[in-house]
C-alpha cells in the first residue's frame, strides 16, 4: 500500500513540478527582460514598443505599469520558491519511497498532517497573490484627481478620440500605410493622427465602441480597457516621461483586426497646449488636429536631411 501511494505522491508532484518550472523559466525571462529594458531605459524620451527577440514586459512608462512590473516580479519569486520546495520535496519522495529504501513496503495509506499541509498551504499562497491583484485591479480602474477625460471609441477599424475639456475636437486616427512609412515610425504601429497627453498628467480615459468589442491597449502604460457598444468604461494613463507609446487593438474584432493601432505621444505641457490651440483651429476648419510641434520639427528634419541627401 505505502509503496503505490508513494508512486501516486511522485507521479503528481512531477506533473505540478514540471508546470511550475515551465511558469518559472517563463517569468524568469520576463523579469529579466524587463529589468534589462528599465535599466536602458533611463534617458528620456522613451519608446514604448515591442523590441526584437524580447520575451518580457515593456519598460514602464508610468505608475500602472510601475505597479504592474511590481506585482509580476511577486509572483515570479513565490513560483521560483514553490519550484525548489517541489523539486526537494520530489528528489526526498524518490530517494525515500524507492523499492530499494523500502523492500517491505508499508501499509500507510493517511497522513493527516501532510493532507492538512496541502490543502491550508496553497491557500495561503494564493491570499499573498489575490489582495495585491484586487488592489492592482481597483488602482488601474478609476482615475484620482483626473485633469481631463479623452473619450476613446474603437470602430471597425480605427480609432475615434474625443478632448471634450479642450474644446470638444474630435479626429480619427488610423495606421500609416506602408508606402507611406517615414524614418523613425514603425509599420504597422505609426498612425496619422497620434493621441497626445501632456506628460506627468492623469488622464481619464472613458471607452466605448461604435459596432464590436475591441480593446485599448497600450502596454507601456499599462492600460487595457475593452470599448464594448452601448456601454462606457473608465480607466486612466500618465505617462512620466516623454515619449512614444504605442498599442493595438487585442481583441478579435475582425478581418482588419490587426489594423488598429495605437500611438499616444507624451509631450511637455507647453507643447500640449499648444497642440490642443492648434487642433482646435484646425477641427473649426473641418481638418485633423495635426502632430504635436515637436513631430513636425523632427519630420522637417528628416525631411530636410533627406533632400540635403538627394543633392
Amino acid at each position: 500500500m505505502r509503496k503505490h501511494f508513494g508512486a501516486g505522491l511522485v507521479g503528481a508532484l512531477y506533473a505540478s513540478g514540471a508546470r511550475l518550472v515551465a511558469a518559472a523559466l517563463l517569468l524568469f525571462a520576463t523579469a529579466g527582460t524587463a529589468l534589462a529594458q528599465t535599466a536602458q531605459g533611463g534617458a528620456a524620451p522613451m519608446i514604448g514598443a515591442p523590441q526584437p527577440w524580447g520575451m518580457g514586459l515593456q519598460a514602464s512608462g508610468g505608475p500602472i505599469k510601475d505597479a504592474i512590473s511590481s506585482f509580476n516580479s511577486l509572483v515570479f519569486w513565490i513560483i521560483v520558491a514553490i519550484t525548489i520546495f517541489v523539486f526537494l520535496l520530489l528528489v526526498w519522495v524518490v530517494v525515500k519511497y524507492s523499492a530499494a529504501a523500502n523492500p517491505k513496503p508499508s501499509r500507510t495509506s493517511h497522513n493527516t498532517a501532510l493532507e492538512i499541509a496541502w490543502t491550508v498551504v496553497p491557500v495561503l499562497i494564493l491570499l499573498v497573490i489575490a489582495i495585491p491583484s484586487f488592489r492592482l485591479i481597483y488602482y488601474q480602474d478609476r482615475a484620482v484627481d483626473a485633469e481631463f477625460t479623452i473619450n476613446v471609441q474603437g470602430r471597425q477599424w480605427y480609432w475615434h478620440y474625443a478632448y471634450p475639456d479642450q474644446g470638444n475636437f474630435t479626429f480619427d486616427s488610423y495606421p500609416v500605410q506602408d508606402a507611406d512609412i517615414r524614418p523613425g515610425q514603425i509599420r504597422a504601429l505609426s498612425v496619422d493622427n497620434p493621441l497626445v497627453i501632456p506628460v506627468g498628467a492623469n488622464v481619464r480615459i472613458l471607452t466605448t465602441g461604435q459596432d464590436v468589442i475591441h480593446s485599448f491597449f497600450v502596454p507601456s502604460l499599462g492600460v487595457q480597457k475593452y470599448t464594448i457598444p452601448g456601454r462606457t468604461l473608465e480607466t486612466w494613463i500618465r505617462a512620466d516621461r516623454p515619449g512614444v507609446y504605442y498599442g493595438q487593438c487585442n481583441q478579435i474584432c475582425g478581418v482588419n483586426h490587426w489594423f488598429m493601432p495605437i500611438e499616444v505621444r507624451a509631450v511637455p505641457r507647453e507643447e500640449f497646449n499648444a497642440w490642443a490651440e492648434q487642433a482646435r483651429t484646425r477641427f473649426a476648419q473641418g481638418l485633423p488636429p495635426g502632430p504635436p510641434p515637436s513631430v513636425l520639427a523632427e519630420r522637417q528634419a528628416q525631411s530636410t536631411t533627406i533632400a540635403d541627401a538627394r543633392r
